[in-house]
């Protein structure tokens, strides 16, 4: 671990972002910021939105973005790029460096670059309260360990493409520094929520429950976010660490899939041709509309939700119909008074896809014999949606205790503190994929497929091509000091570096990496400048599966120099 003097964890959301910091010295002071006070808020957390000016340079992030880009003509927010929820670009898809995304005007943006400012502002704005909080003490980026959070259920290049945002935003030098530690969300709620007091759980009609931390205990934690639900399952382990029990799971059913129906149901209202013009001509103006919906979504109470009808949507659909026409025969909603009425038992509809969709993750868990849940545990800002929690608690209170700390939008980056200062505390996790190398071995014709037969360039070494050699197996439960060795001979007597290449696949063994289902995932190379041997000579891989991100060591035994390899997912 370094030698830094604070540590900072950025709670990066698709929604809301935030950060908590302390010094490393005093670890039971945890500090977080409020932020929007400026425009009447007091949150925990800022919105993820960032705004670039006509000449693609940062502008604004957060609430200034959000206010300054709401305050905008349709005709000024056509020219000015403003992005929110882009962090679901990295889930589920393809990435490499270059990946482009999309502004609300459609214009192109590199992602990266995204990213990379939004990471900026945050960590200028920490040191700026680091110094305010110290009686203007100047700290620079590298006095602090950097936590930057993400979702576990992300592949290896998301995760890539996160260390490499954060670098070129300026919180560390080089890629593999080690004051930037990636913490999974779900596992850094988990270790705030396991020290937690009674008093530090919601109470909603049940007695004052605190999370056992008695060796054995097994839980789930879901961290609902605004993008994704991470669902992970933990065992506390003698000594108060934390083992995985399955490989992380969940998807795309966040909160702001509930922002997704709301939208779906204004277009209905309004039919597509009134609402698909006002999308297009007034963003700025449907921001607004839906980062009401985001707060009042959350309603601690049933009641009716009331969103203000904004003065361009009003006249678009004046002129087709007087708008309260537009609600004859809508369920659910009415006009009232200048706003859009819902009712509770609409608004708890907008939610029915996204909560079903974290029921049925969380039944087979429950289901599974080896596992015997004490606890679910609900975090994350998504959490705070009571229509949430009362449904969890219906489904399965009578299975298990179903808990919900009071900061959930919170416990992440608290629990990435945590983590940071000790990532011995998950004592081990499970892979979520089988991975590989591709190898070349010798040739046996009553086991290898002919077509894969090579000769090396001497001619004395007859081998099979494009074999996966498994190093990790998917549900195997890996410590994440645990560490592989491995042991490889170059093909040809000249060859001065050798290369290996990274498969993954849902399947437990393969044969062949051209395979179906396999996936070519990174890569690295092993300069072997001394020849002098030939293929008389070694190159000694050891990987560390269980961590965060996975970490390799190569040492050409002819020179014995050992480096150190980051795998480059993102060449692909």
């Amino acid at each position: 671990m370094s030698d830094s003097l604070l540590v900072v964890a950025i709670d990066f959301g698709t929604a809301f972002s935030g950060y908590c910091f302390c010094v490393k010295s005093c670890m039971d002071n945890i500090r977080s910021v409020f932020w929007g006070m400026e425009q009447g808020h007091r949150s925990p957390k800022t919105p993820t939105c960032i705004l670039f000016n006509e000449e693609k340079h940062f502008m604004k992030f957060g609430y200034d973005a959000v206010q300054t880009y709401n305050r905008m003509t349709s005709e000024e927010a056509k020219r000015f790029c403003f992005f929110e929820n882009f962090k679901m670009e990295l889930y589920n898809k393809t990435i490499n460096k270059n990946i482009m995304i999309c502004a609300k005007n459609g214009e192109p943006f590199p992602a990266l670059k995204v990213f990379t400012e939004s990471l900026r502002y945050l960590k200028d704005h920490a040191l700026d309260t680091i110094r305010d909080s110290t009686d203007g003490r100047e700290f620079i980026a590298s006095d602090v360990t950097w936590v930057l959070t993400v979702p576990a259920i992300w592949d290896s290049a998301a995760k890539q493409f996160m260390r490499l945002a954060a670098t070129e935003a300026g919180l560390v030098e080089e890629m593999g520094s080690e004051n930037l530690v990636l913490a999974l969300e779900p596992e850094a709620a988990s270790v705030w929520c396991k020290q937690l007091p009674s008093t530090g759980f919601v109470q909603e009609g049940e007695d004052q429950e605190k999370l056992e931390q008695s060796p054995g205990t097994q839980y789930i934690v879901v961290d609902c976010g605004g993008g994704t639900v991470d669902i992970t399952v933990h065992e506390v382990l003698e000594g108060g660490s934390l083992k995985e029990l399955q490989k992380a799971s969940g998807g795309g059913w966040g909160g702001s899939s509930v922002d997704k129906e709301f939208r779906s149901f204004l277009r209905d209202i309004f039919h597509p041709d009134v609402w698909d013009r006002y999308e297009k001509e007034h963003p700025g103006e449907l921001q607004k509309m839906m980062y009401n919906f985001s707060f009042q979504k959350c309603v601690g109470k049933e009641e009716d939700i009331y969103i203000s009808c904004h003065y361009n949507l009003s006249k678009l659909a004046q002129d087709k119909q007087d708008i309260s026409c537009f609600f004859k025969k809508i369920d659910g909603a009415s006009w009232s008074d200048g706003s859009i009425k819902i009712t509770y038992n609409k608004l708890k509809t907008l939610f029915k896809s996204s909560v079903n969709h974290i029921v049925k993750a969380i039944k087979p868990i429950l289901s599974t014999p080896e596992i015997s849940i004490d606890y679910i545990l609900l975090v994350g800002g998504y959490a705070s949606s009571r229509l949430l929690r009362d449904e969890i608690r219906k489904q399965f209170s009578s299975r298990c205790r179903v808990l919900c700390p009071y900061d959930s939008q919170l416990a992440i980056a608290k629990g990435a503190i945590l983590f940071g200062n000790d990532p011995k505390i998950i004592a081990s996790r499970v892979s979520a994929l089988t991975y590989g190398i591709v190898i070349g071995w010798p040739f046996d014709p009553s086991v290898h497929d002919p077509r894969k037969q090579r000769v090396n360039k001497a001619g004395d070494y007859v081998y099979c091509d494009d074999l996966f050699e498994k190093l990790v197996e998917k549900g195997q439960s890996v410590g994440c000091q645990q560490v592989a060795e491995y042991f490889y001979s170059p093909i040809d007597q000249d060859q001065n570096a050798m290369c290996f290449r990274f498969f993954s696949t849902e399947k437990l063994n393969a044969m062949y990496v051209d395979e179906p289902g396999l996936e070519e995932i990174g890569s690295f190379t092993v300069p072997m400048p001394n020849v002098r041997l030939g293929r008389n000579r070694r190159v000694r891989l050891d990987i560390k599966f269980g961590l965060t991100e996975i970490q390799a060591t190569a040492t050409d035994l002819t020179s014995n120099e050992t480096q150190a390899i980051r795998i480059d997912f993102l060449t692909i």
